[in-house]
């Protein structure tokens, strides 16, 4: 499943409920033009080319899908142990990706942050999160990479640090939508793959990466647990223990006729394989 993956970071004490109403929304597939030629005479030849119109397709929500009430975050029984494998990089990555470039809270009259926006209120005070930014993308960076490779995971890290709007591509193992795609534009299958259509910049390699995002949109300098070499390398893989795989290997899936839109810290397994 092609998606895009729209990453604006959520604030520390954002609310956690909320849903979506999915629409139904439909997608043409594009039919290949047929020719038919009649036989060849040495006076005259004839070609004929007929294009066949294209049939639209359903592409709808599941049978009897009724999208979820809004409530405070829990944790399902039966997600107890993928919650706590995933977890895990809490621990091992000391909360690399929780915080935005610059993040900081402070406590202030309540007075002072509209009533109509949300903050966490403590004893009549509220709290007040703010980050220092750089410049923002035009368009979306693009991103080829799958979710149990530790390199493409410390890519995801410094989006998230960044707060950058990106267009992820998954790209499991025996994908056939844009595994291929990227042997195409850079010569070679290797992981992470990303494309600035913003500066027609493109390159291999996730510590090349993170340093020209750093230099384009941040402020120049790589956090420190991504700047370890080896040592950042290895507790990206561990901190995918608990995820045994997940999204390494690709599951037949139905290709979205629009790219997908998830506001989250990481992304989980199960887009990464579709």
């Amino acid at each position: 499943m092609a998606g895009v993956l729209n990453f604006s970071q959520p604030s520390l004490f954002r609310p956690l409920s909320g849903s979506r109403q999915i629409p139904r929304t439909s997608f043409s597939i594009r039919a290949t033009s047929e020719s038919s030629k009649t036989p060849q005479t040495p006076s005259s030849s004839s070609t004929t080319s007929t294009q066949e119109k294209p049939e639209p397709t359903p592409f709808a929500a599941p049978p009897n899908f009724k999208p979820p009430e809004p409530k405070r975050f829990a944790v399902r029984p039966d997600k107890a142990l993928d919650i706590l494998g995933a977890a895990l990089a809490l621990f091992f990555r000391f909360g690399t990706g929780v915080f935005v470039s610059g993040y900081s809270a402070s406590f202030v009259s309540k007075d002072e942050i509209p009533p109509d926006q949300y903050t966490l209120e403590i004893a009549g005070f509220k709290v007040k999160e703010t980050s220092k930014l750089g410049p923002r993308p035009e368009k979306p960076i693009e991103i080829y990479e799958y979710e149990s490779c530790p390199f493409c995971r410390k890519v995801r890290e410094i989006v998230a640090v960044l707060d950058l709007d990106v267009l992820y591509y998954p790209c499991p193992r025996n994908g056939p939508n844009f595994r291929p795609k990227v042997l195409q534009m850079g010569g070679k299958k290797q992981f992470p793959y990303m494309v600035d259509p913003n500066t027609g910049v493109s390159m291999y390699e996730s510590d090349n990466i993170i340093k020209y995002l750093v230099g384009k949109y941040g402020d120049g300098s790589v956090p420190f647990m991504l700047s370890l070499g080896l040592l950042t390398t290895l507790t990206e893989g561990f901190a995918m223990i608990g995820r045994l795989g997940k999204g390494q290997s690709y599951t037949p899936a139905k290709l979205p006729p629009k790219p997908l839109e998830v506001w989250a810290y990481e992304v989980g397994g199960v887009l990464a394989s579709l």
